[in-house]
């Protein structure tokens, strides 16, 4: 659990943490982000988008945001980051759950994301997905804490997969989720 910290809606009052985002950012999806992380930043939190961090003892552990999509009935959460150190803790749980909450305030319905198989770490990678498919799908395994089965314990569904998206045998793994 976050011990004394919380959860709270980035402003632009709040870009005291910029920096810390950014390291975030790096430290999280280095390939990513090792030279954009100073223009991301400032797309997360630009004033259409929902950006909510976790902080503890003034030091930001978390970090969720999502983008509008379909008018403002589908929101792509996007990213999602803990730290390490804070991780299993439930801090993510509670990052996607006030990230649903903003978003229906604010008119979704489902809320979706792309949650990448780069470094074969379920049962997805390195297979050929253009053939059986929805089989590959429905007998998924995870191999090495690949993050879809945390987005399934909150309440997810893998809607679809993109084969070799990300190279060949890398596919890209498509959840959503119905918020109303």
């Amino acid at each position: 659990m976050l011990v004394g910290g919380e959860i709270m809606e980035v402003t632009l009052f709040d870009m005291k943490y910029k920096e810390q985002l950014k390291s975030l950012l790096i430290e999280a999806f280095p390939y990513s982000y090792g030279d954009t992380a100073d223009e991301e930043v400032i797309k997360l939190t630009e004033e259409e988008r929902i950006a909510i961090m976790a902080v503890e003892e003034d030091k930001l552990v978390g970090f969720v945001g999502a983008i509008p999509n379909y008018g403002i009935t589908g929101w792509e959460l996007h990213p999602m980051i803990v730290k390490k150190e804070y991780q299993k803790r439930g801090i993510g749980t509670k990052l996607v759950q006030a990230l649903e909450k903003e978003a229906l305030s604010k008119g979704a319905v489902t809320i979706y994301l792309g949650t990448d198989d780069e470094f074969d770490r379920t049962s997805l990678s390195n297979v050929d997905l253009y053939d059986n498919l929805y089989s590959e799908i429905e007998n998924i395994k995870n191999l090495k804490m690949h993050p879809f089965e945390f987005y399934q314990k909150n309440g997810y569904k893998i809607v679809g997969v993109l084969p070799d998206v990300n190279g060949i045998g890398k596919p890209d793994i498509y959840m959503a989720k119905r918020i109303r």
